[in-house]
């Protein structure tokens, strides 16, 4: 179970990493905390696989070419590659689902169909660069210190810990889902309340703020500001009384 734990527990610290560079990212670009994650924990998983395609991608091209200046200069390239296609898979098969972007590049220079662009493409260039160069050494070298016998612990807890949030997530997505597309079959007291209930993925993904605009109290962004204003006005209240 060695190889397995390794590569798990790689893949969770990149997925946390993600998250970080995610969350901080959109929180001081909002000005207040946003939870970027799909999942209700700190992990944004599509970092920790698009971490380990690179790695895979590198090991492989440094086992065919000899030259160290040619072979990162490949794997950065095909990294770049890797990435973006999973980006747009990924953005293609959350607006099928949902038939709306949960992000939208549409106003970037050399975008494709608003899923990918050259901008964050190469953003994806240089980060590989540094997960190849700087970033996976060090943490490489850090989970290779730790006992066999205690990754494997870690990589049990780490994967059933997986397993629950994904399902439970995956079935909020679901619920989420169904109710926005059955919204006229669902009474409005019990589509506010799903829309409340999920409000993290709107946060997380503002596109999503769009579903069903302009359609009377199914508006999703409406719904949430008129929670909003509620609140205030019940914390205005009570302070003032």
């Amino acid at each position: 179970m060695g190889w397995f734990s390794h590569y798990l527990l790689l893949f969770t610290v990149y997925s946390f990493l993600g998250w970080v560079l995610e969350t901080v990212f959109a929180s001081v670009k909002k000005g207040r905390f946003i939870n970027r994650g799909f999942l209700n924990g700190f992990f944004c998983p599509i970092y920790g696989f698009g971490a380990i395609s690179i790695l895979y991608c590198s090991r492989w091209i440094s086992s065919n070419f000899t030259d160290p200046l040619i072979s990162l200069l490949l794997s950065v390239f095909f990294a770049t590659v890797l990435v973006t296609i999973l980006e747009f898979i990924t953005g293609f098969a959350l607006e099928k689902l949902f038939n709306s972007k949960w992000w939208d590049y549409s106003d970037n220079y050399l975008n494709l169909m608003g899923y990918v662009c050259l901008k964050y493409s190469l953003l994806w260039g240089i980060l590989a660069y540094l997960l190849i160069k700087v970033v996976h050494p060090i943490i490489s070298q850090a989970l290779l210190s730790l006992p066999l016998s205690m990754k494997d612990y870690i990589a049990i807890f780490i994967l059933l810990y997986f397993l629950i949030d994904t399902t439970v997530s995956v079935i909020a997505v679901l619920d989420l889902r169904k109710v926005i597309v059955n919204y006229s079959k669902t009474s409005l007291n019990k589509y506010s309340e799903k829309i409340i209930r999920y409000k993290r993925f709107f946060m997380a993904f503002p596109k999503l703020l769009n579903i069903n605009s302009g359609i009377l109290n199914r508006d999703v962004r409406s719904i949430l500001n008129e929670k909003v204003d509620k609140i205030k006005g019940e914390l205005k209240n009570k302070f003032l009384s």
